[in-house]
């Protein structure tokens, strides 16, 4: 197709059913970036250029609404900790450097195929704990009497908010945008009618705004960063940015392929660029592409229309909209990011699906709130993710014995480079069980493991948009993994 084409593509395919799907992923995007810039955590004008840039090259890319969101496990770490924005840097660095490395070695698999999915599981539950977390903290001082004085922000507010948000939250509604429009007005209220803004900076078109901030941190907040909220990111990224979200665009667009490789790459590259501006670590994932069909988006249309505004938006106004945001009503910011925690939360209910084995439930859900436990009472993903391993470890130990575990612990160690030449292995879902363990009457291990049609570079699924086929099972040494 060439240019002219397919700018007439482009032109066919520009609808309102598209501007609504570039919606969908707004309720995550703006609590976040919106308390991280509040907090001079990210650069606001680096953020909304080269998440508008993102936006644009990736629905250029991959031809399908792609999302660009926050790496959550960092902005919730970095939000809880009150990390400097050279670590917050640090973080995105380090996570795209290392998923670089993994894109273009073709290595990002092996992440996704040997992760225990409770650990996953519980690494999305603990940063959702922490997102709520946060919201709480955003509202102790607000009061339930209104008067001339608190009129944009008290808990009436907090009240109506939710319950708006709630009665939404299984329609089409953009209610993201409809309460940040409602925000933004009380906002420009406070700023130039009242005496509230009169110590703030003011938006200014005077002179455009560009990328001018250059963060460079050290080793010490190279090393902070990247073990407080880094480490913890990375099986996030890999499961739900890369492998899962490959998946579902195999689902949702079947002609339109995209390798686990190219995404990785392009998850790398977005934050080995922007980080050293001061941008917000970033992200794909499939919750955002799920969440923009959703609302109507069927081609890359929608989100090269969210990103031309966001840069449109970065070139006009920039930081200046920090003074803005600033007297933005905590009581609506505050629900803004407890539903995203909320949202992300949900994600956890996953973790036993296709176990029917109530033991290894047990198992699973225990190795989930340990891995959820430690991560909230240090603050640190990188603590969470390790305990994890730990806790699956130590579990599985006592469940199949030392030798037996050994024994496939070693066998998943062999099949390293088998699960590297093939990227569409089938992978397990299932924690093996010990070898003398009889079931009662009635409860027979559904023995199935996860395929997926294709055999071009097409990932297991981990979540709900999983398509468990019925196969034969191959010898437990020449399959079975520590999970």
């Amino acid at each position: 197709m060439n240019i002219v084409n397919y700018l007439k593509y482009l032109k066919s395919n520009f609808n309102l059913h598209e501007i609504s799907g570039s919606l969908g992923d707004l309720g995550t995007l703006l609590p976040i970036m919106m308390s991280l810039a509040v907090a001079g955590q990210i650069n606001l004008t680096s953020t909304l250029w080269f998440t508008g840039i993102w936006n644009i090259l990736s629905g250029l890319m991959f031809q399908v609404p792609v999302c660009v969101q926050p790496m959550k496990a960092i902005a919730a770490v970095v939000l809880t900790k009150q990390m400097p924005i050279e670590e917050n840097m640090a973080a995105g660095i380090c996570v795209g450097a290392i998923l670089f490395f993994l894109g273009i070695t073709r290595t990002i698999h092996l992440i996704g195929a040997f992760t225990p999915t409770p650990i996953i599981k519980g690494l999305q539950l603990g940063t959702a704990i922490q997102l709520i977390i946060k919201a709480q903290k955003l509202i102790p001082t607000l009061e339930w009497t209104i008067n001339q004085s608190n009129w944009a922000n008290n808990n009436l507010w907090v009240l109506l908010s939710f319950i708006f948000v709630v009665a939404c939250y299984r329609t089409r509604v953009p209610s993201a945008l409809i309460l940040f429009s409602i925000g933004l007005i009380f906002a420009l209220v406070l700023m130039f009618a009242t005496d509230a803004g009169n110590n703030l900076p003011r938006p200014s078109v005077i002179g455009g705004h560009y990328p001018d901030t250059i963060i460079v941190p050290n080793s010490e907040q190279f090393r902070n960063g990247f073990l407080s909220a880094g480490l913890g990111q990375l099986p996030l990224t890999s499961l739900n940015s890369v492998i899962a979200l490959c998946a579902l665009i195999d689902d949702l667009f079947p002609k339109k392929h995209a390798t686990t490789s190219s995404v990785a790459v392009s998850v790398g590259i977005m934050n080995l660029v922007g980080c050293w501006f001061g941008a917000m670590p970033l992200c794909h994932g499939s919750g955002g592409l799920a969440g923009q069909y959703r609302f109507g988006a069927r081609s890359e249309v929608s989100v090269i229309f969210l990103g031309s505004c966001k840069l449109l938006l970065g070139i006009l106004f920039g930081s200046s909209l920090v003074g803005l945001l600033q007297v933005f009503p905590t009581s609506i910011l505050a629900v803004m990011l407890f539903i995203s925690g909320i949202e992300l939360g949900c994600a956890a209910r996953t973790v036993n699906d296709f176990e029917p084995n109530e033991m290894l439930k047990r198992e699973n859900f225990t190795m989930m709130l340990l891995t959820t436990g430690t991560l909230v009472a240090y603050s640190n993903d990188g603590i969470g993710f390790v305990c994890g391993l730990v806790s699956a470890t130590l579990l599985s130990m006592q469940r199949l014995g030392i030798r037996i575990w050994f024994d496939h612990t070693l066998d998943g160690f062999k099949s390293v480079p088998q699960v590297w030449r093939d990227q569409g292995l089938r992978v397990p879902q299932m924690l093996p069980l010990a070898l003398n363990e009889t079931f009662s009457s009635g409860d027979q291990r559904d023995e199935r493991l996860v395929v997926v049609n294709d055999t071009t570079n097409k990932p297991p699924i981990y979540d709900t948009q999983m398509r468990p086929e019925e196969v034969e099972i191959p010898t437990s040494s020449s399959n079975n993994r520590l999970k």
